[in-house]
């Protein structure tokens, strides 16, 4: 979507290996981005989207996620901020794509390429980044990629847990795998849900800190929130980035049929 240094419970990808696994689901989806809070920074007023698609491609998942993002400022400047996330995941988690280009008022700011592979999902394994530089990083044991992330917070939830902690890489940053403090604060049976897709499945809250590994940060770099349904699909997001807080809400939903 980089806390609780000091938890009395934490899970670990092996511990999960032999859940029943999670059927995520392909969709798309925009959310409507606004303010949520400013914590004393300049920015006090935000407005955008983002659009967020997983196609399943068989052999793996293909996800694009764009965000669009307006920043007011106390002085009446605005800056626009647009991110462009591409990946594809195989499905037994070992293999990742990335591609991310990021603009400020459409002057690229970051670019980072390249591939990933693990050993198996939650082992070791390394990045080859092609941008912003030609560069190998080793992945640390017990990492996982995005799609395979999800699943294993949602496997956590369903089996009743409050808190893990894993190795991240996801493709946005040129330094390598970060680390997750995830924290579920319920899982319930189905209840109300906009679309009627969702209505029907357990779901849960959930928040994500995100920690820089190279500098063995002790506060997140980032936090997200979000309700996460049992096939992967999240709504009320709390995206945090430290000086102010974004709510997303969930505008547009569908879930396309499987072409595999």
């Amino acid at each position: 979507m980089r806390l609780m240094a000091a938890l009395a419970l934490f899970i670990v990808a092996p511990s999960l290996a032999m859940a029943e696994p999670v059927q995520l689901a392909a969709h798309r989806a925009t959310y409507t981005l606004t303010l949520d809070s400013n914590k004393g920074g300049d920015v006090n007023g935000v407005s955008g989207t983002m659009a967020y698609e997983v196609t399943d491609a068989c052999d793996g998942w293909a996800v694009r996620q764009r965000l669009d993002m307006t920043l007011s400022n106390r002085d009446g400047q605005d800056v626009q901020m647009v991110s462009d996330y591409l990946t594809w995941e195989s499905k037994d988690g070992t293999k990742l794509r990335f591609h991310m280009k990021q603009t400020t008022d459409t002057a690229v700011t970051e670019q980072v390429e390249g591939d990933a592979t693990l050993a198996a999902a939650g082992d070791t394994g390394e990045i080859h980044y092609t941008m912003p530089e030609d560069k190998t990083v080793k992945l640390p044991p017990g990492t996982l990629f995005p799609m395979s992330h999800t699943a294993a917070i949602i496997t956590a939830a369903q089996a009743g847990k409050k808190f893990l902690t894993l190795p991240l890489f996801d493709g946005t940053g040129p330094d390598g795998a970060q680390n997750t403090s995830i924290f579920i604060s319920s899982w319930t049976g189905p209840s109300a849900a906009p679309y009627p897709q969702l209505a029907e499945l357990p779901s849960g809250r959930v928040r994500v800190a995100f920690f820089s590994r190279a500098k063995e940060a002790q506060s997140p770099d980032y936090e997200v929130g979000m309700r996460y349904w049992s096939n992967g699909v999240a709504d009320e997001l709390n995206m945090d980035f430290g000086d102010f807080a974004v709510t997303g809400k969930l505008a547009t939903f569908t879930m396309p049929a499987s072409h595999c």
